[in-house]
């Protein structure tokens, strides 16, 4: 993992010169771990320095609306995304018990685009592969709107062949 942080950092170098924050910015800065800083006096243990703020930082109330990366960010997750170039659209991404949240910036009339398929296999996948997870259950959503966050790709379990848009069966 350190060396998939060294390449971000020099693949989106240029990057962080930029006056405001970037969708690479908020990746490289989920996955790349915090500088820690060691009490004096040689005793206690490493605390982690604190992120900077960055201008347009996103703020507590927008993190209900998936508008970026957040404290709920699955880093592992990401990470995984990060390493199967799956980052284009992605906002945030989060496990919720067995789910798996994608959160884009598709609109919603995006309902099985090829972005919204392909962030939802590679979530399968990162569940299946990754984490062993014999019920896979994924969800890509869209940009918050009127309607929140709609869905539009999803795995519904074993049973669920292809991330094409599914309902449940009503019982």
């Amino acid at each position: 993992m350190g060396a998939l942080a060294v390449a971000l950092l020099v693949l989106g170098g240029s990057l962080l010169r930029t006056g405001s924050p970037t969708q690479q910015q908020e990746v490289t800065r989920a996955i790349v771990p915090l500088p820690v800083e060691t009490p004096s006096g040689g005793g206690g243990a490493a605390v982690p320095l604190a992120a900077p703020a960055e201008p347009g930082e996103k703020k507590r109330g927008d993190e209900a609306k998936a508008a970026g990366l957040s404290k709920d960010t699955d880093r592992k997750a990401l990470a995984y995304f990060v390493g199967h170039k799956a980052t284009k659209r992605l906002k945030d991404i989060r496990r919720v018990g067995g789910y798996l949240r994608i959160y884009t910036d598709l609109p919603e009339s995006a309902t099985n685009s090829k972005q919204a398929l392909k962030l939802c296999e590679t979530g399968r996948d990162y569940l299946v592969g990754e984490l062993g997870e014999p019920r896979p259950v994924v969800f890509v959503q869209a940009k918050f709107g009127e309607n929140g966050n709609p869905v539009l790709a999803n795995i519904l379990g074993p049973d669920d062949s292809d991330c094409r848009l599914t309902y449940p069966e009503p019982k």
